[in-house]
């Protein structure tokens, strides 16, 4: 297939380029592109922390390993001043975000998420809250009785800042029947998104694939978020993952699915660099891919490291245990021959090592 890169590329010419594209040829392609969104080389990452602030959950995802039920020994709800004491070690490092999100919990309500973000938003005013998964923002508006875009606008005006793309896995409805069945459809977490971008709020997309998804099903994942990003302007980045099956119901289920490999992860995300061509920024997953890996790929179309992650537990839960600090970050992408620099949850440069 002869495809014109001076053009958007088709679902079709997507596909092909996944299924029969040289690696050494996406990875040039994706550069080249990423060269035109970023020609300063600056490759930029955040000092943040994951804060788990419940793992109750009754959706039952089978691809996790981090969610418990209300009635087991080990299911928690994080009180505030364990979450300060979280908080606080955060600024210790210098730290600016909290990426926040918990199971969703079947007894907690709106009230309680306004008391919780307004808490942090008051005490520590200098971090950005990103928080609450489109799964979480479903439930919160179904236990209360009010609409999503009501959650958004209520959290929002206690201090949410922006919503993380977690949820997402692969929007095709077959394969989240399969994975996560009582999980919000695909149309849903799209409109959760809609509805933050409608109101002036920023979200981030993301792909976990690597569980019974196709290569068709994926691009039309692109598709989805391509689509409304045209809309709406809203997503900051997008972010990509391989599911990690150590610990799940899933891969008891489907012993057949298989570890995805180094050259499938840079394919996929040179293929969605090409294909996403109104996002700006893509983050490389160094979290289940390695330290080495999260380097490859920004030569790969990645132009951010993501985040150092202070703490992480959903992850690590189904067995990848990866960990990078600030200085680990700086050494890989200068040794790459970019210039590090350390950004916000927007995207604006704090400082350039």
């Amino acid at each position: 297939m002869k495809i014109d890169f001076t053009k958007r590329l088709t679902n079709e010419e997507a596909v092909y380029l996944i299924k029969n594209a040289p690696l050494l040829e996406l990875a040039k392609l994706a550069s080249d592109k990423k060269l035109e969104l970023h020609p300063e080389k600056l490759t930029t990452f955040i000092v943040d922390r994951n804060i788990n602030y419940t793992n109750v959950c009754w959706v039952d995802c089978k691809f996790c390993a981090f969610y418990r039920h209300k009635k087991d020994d080990d299911s928690y709800v994080l009180k505030f001043d364990e979450i300060d004491k979280k908080i606080d070690e955060l600024l210790a490092i210098g730290g600016t975000q909290i990426l926040f999100q918990g199971g969703v919990h079947p007894n907690l309500k709106i009230d309680y998420y306004e008391d919780l973000v307004s808490h942090i938003n008051t005490k520590y005013p200098q971090i950005t809250i990103h928080g609450f998964s489109s799964i979480e923002i479903d439930f919160i508006a179904r236990v209360s009785r009010i609409s999503k875009k009501e959650v958004l606008q209520r959290l929002q005006a206690k201090g949410l800042s922006s919503v993380p793309g977690a949820g997402a896995e692969i929007l095709s409805d077959r394969v989240r029947d399969i994975i996560a069945p009582k999980k919000l459809d695909s149309k849903e977490w799209l409109q959760v998104h809609e509805d933050a971008h409608s109101i002036g709020m920023k979200t981030t997309a993301t792909m976990m694939f690597g569980t019974v998804e196709t290569d068709e099903e994926i691009v039309k994942h692109f598709e989805y978020i391509r689509d409304l990003q045209d809309k709406t302007g809203g997503f900051r980045a997008f972010i990509m993952w391989s599911f990690q099956g150590e610990n799940t119901e899933l891969l008891k289920e489907h012993p057949e699915i298989k570890p995805q490999s180094s050259n499938r992860y840079l394919r996929l995300l040179a293929v969605a660099r090409l294909y996403l061509d109104n996002f700006q920024n893509l983050q490389s997953s160094w979290v289940t891919q390695g330290s080495y890996i999260g380097q490859m790929a920004l030569k790969f179309g990645a132009n951010d490291l993501g985040s150092t992650m202070m703490e992480e537990n959903v992850v690590k839960a189904a067995g990848a245990a990866n960990r990078m600090n600030q200085d680990e970050m700086i050494r890989l992408i200068k040794d790459i021959g970019e210039i590090p620099a350390k950004r916000d949850t927007a995207y604006n440069i704090l400082e350039r090592f």
